[in-house]
């Protein structure tokens, strides 16, 4: 049996009203574990596993993190979750649930990393939560879905943190013989790591994160989302936090479903009928979810930044 579910592949009447284009969604906010990154950590896991590893140790303050506690309470192996100090008691209560052990460290995800790399042991594997072949290619199986569903796409909007979904994508759309559909890949300010490095021509790392899409929150992409950003047709667009949360609480609205800023950011680009999707008409937007998100911890952050501009 799968670690993953194969995800509604649906037409969004709202936000094709919102956009003037055809929206499409694939609807990964409902995994198990409330996101898609259960595909590609989901099948790094069990590769590992295979491998001999009696304990699975991971950085993140949030969805990896869930995907591999997920994933080592179906497997019965042991987890090791290190997450920084910006990680809300949310997800550190979601990740306990799964019955991870959790130990928080350092102020962003890259010290939270570090630690996690230090503590590796013999018949221990660290999974990584986006720059890992097995994951990109676990990520690639939702473009399988859409793929065999013969739904003939314009373009693909997602949103990047540190570009494992990014690579999944296009790794599927490769494999699909779909490499000629481009990609639109949104970040919010204060976590655009991969626009900076667009504009760049290299990785660029930030200084720090001052984004609420705590999801977006690498300080820099992996080399193999850079090198896509040069071989592959992806257009980069940066939206604010508020967009996004505005997002979050209107596809709530619209369909039932709870997503995190980071998910926002993407869904943002319909809402706010972003010029950039006027050229394309079968627009597919990865609903990628998000476990910790709250309601009430959106509104509040929503009510700081309307207080903000009033």
């Amino acid at each position: 049996m799968s670690l993953h579910i194969e995800t509604p592949l649906i037409k969004s009447q709202p936000l094709s009203l919102a956009s003037s284009c055809s929206a499409w969604l694939k609807l990964e906010a409902l995994q198990p574990p409330g996101s898609f990154k259960i595909r590609g950590i989901g099948a790094a896991c069990e590769y590992y596993i295979q491998k001999g590893a009696k304990r699975l140790i991971s950085s993140s303050g949030g969805n990896a993190g869930m995907a591999v506690a997920y994933a080592g309470r179906f497997l019965s192996v042991p987890v090791t979750v290190v997450v920084p100090e910006t990680t809300t008691e949310r997800a550190k209560e979601l990740l306990k649930q799964e019955g991870a052990n959790v130990i928080i460290h350092g102020a962003s995800w890259h010290e939270a990393n570090e630690l996690a790399m230090s503590m590796l042991e013999e018949n221990d594997a660290f999974i990584h939560p986006f720059d890992d072949p097995l994951v990109w290619e676990g990520h690639a199986t939702m473009i399988d879905e859409v793929a065999e569903s013969g739904l003939q796409l314009d373009a693909i909007v997602l949103s990047v943190g540190g570009g494992g979904l990014l690579c999944g994508v296009v790794e599927g759309l490769l494999r699909n013989q779909l490499d000629p559909v481009p990609v639109i890949a949104v970040e919010t300010e204060g976590a655009e790591s991969f626009h900076k490095s667009q504009l760049a021509g290299k990785i660029v790392n930030l200084e720090s994160i001052s984004s609420v899409a705590s999801s977006l929150g690498a300080k820099q992409i992996c080399n193999r989302a850079f090198q896509i950003s040069r071989d592959h047709q992806i257009i980069s667009v940066v939206v604010s936090d508020k967009s996004a949360l505005i997002a979050c609480e209107k596809f709530l609205n619209d369909h039932r479903i709870l997503v995190e800023p980071a998910c926002g950011a993407a869904l943002a680009l319909a809402y706010d009928r972003s010029p950039v999707l006027d050229k394309f008409d079968n627009i597919l937007f990865i609903v990628c979810g998000g476990a910790t998100a709250t309601i009430d911890q959106i509104r509040q952050w929503l009510a700081m930044y309307l207080n903000v501009e009033t």
